[in-house]
């Protein structure tokens, strides 16, 4: 199968960061004097009211994005298939494998009240290092929890969901695990791809759960045909009546 070759680019300033983690205990990004414009665009911006198709090569852009779910790791080479699940199946809020949540609806983990947030991401992988910078919320030793809703026009057969992430993360298609990804690893496009799934006519809800200690976070999520060939005549949307 052949595919286009992307692969986020760590900077400069957040490679300094990376390095500065591994010896400073993980924190709340604290806003500094003059950072007042600290903000998630240009990374992301409020999703409108008509359903969003994907990009030109099929990645899905429009999602609900938790806020950061502190996770103590100061090294991703724990992250191995057992630690990663272990820690996704414990429950940090209810019905977290359930719920369609909303624009703005908060839920208690610990001692954080975290929201979510209803975004379109303004590029193919999803910034989740920038969101957490741009709120002001810890950047490092996180999880985070991605919902979206891909709306099909008919039932697709054979299709494989591709994934890549970084670090490691899981993500489950109406309610099954689909695709995992493990291990200290770079977000690349299909990544990981799955075995052949269905896409049922209407909705169909897509949810994933990514960690990471140090390091940038992101992810990027699509639908390929049996060809390798991204699927875009399916639809996004936040609201559904799927399970």
């Amino acid at each position: 199968m052949k595919t286009l070759s992307k692969i986020a680019i760590i900077s400069t300033s957040t490679l300094s960061a990376v390095l500065a983690f591994q010896i400073v205990p993980a924190a709340p990004v604290k806003s500094a004097p003059g950072d007042a414009a600290r903000s998630i665009a240009p990374y992301f911006a409020p999703p409108t009211s008509v359903p969003k198709k994907p990009d030109a090569d099929g990645f899905l852009q429009r999602w609900l994005l938790l806020e950061p779910i502190n996770k103590p790791n100061r090294s991703n080479t724990v992250f191995t298939d057992s630690y990663v699940r272990n820690t996704f199946n414990a429950e940090y809020f209810p019905n977290q494998f359930t719920v369609i949540p909303h624009n703005g609806d908060k839920v208690k983990v610990g001692d954080q009240e975290l929201e979510w947030h209803a975004l379109d991401s303004a590029n193919w992988n999803v910034k989740l290092f920038r969101l957490a910078y741009g709120l002001n919320k810890p950047i490092f030793a996180v999880i985070f929890w991605a919902v979206t809703i891909v709306n099909s026009p008919r039932e697709l057969q054979n299709v494989r969901m591709a994934v890549g992430s970084n670090s490691a993360s899981i993500w489950w298609l109406n309610g099954k695990e689909t695709v995992d990804l493990f291990g200290d690893r770079r977000m690349v496009m299909d990544d990981s791809v799955s075995k052949r799934v269905t896409l049922h006519k209407g909705p169909n809800v897509i949810r994933g759960a990514v960690i990471n200690g140090p390091g940038m976070s992101d992810f990027c999520v699509r639908f390929i045909d049996e060809n390798g060939q991204p699927i875009k005549d399916l639809t996004l949307s936040l609201e559904s009546g799927g399970k």
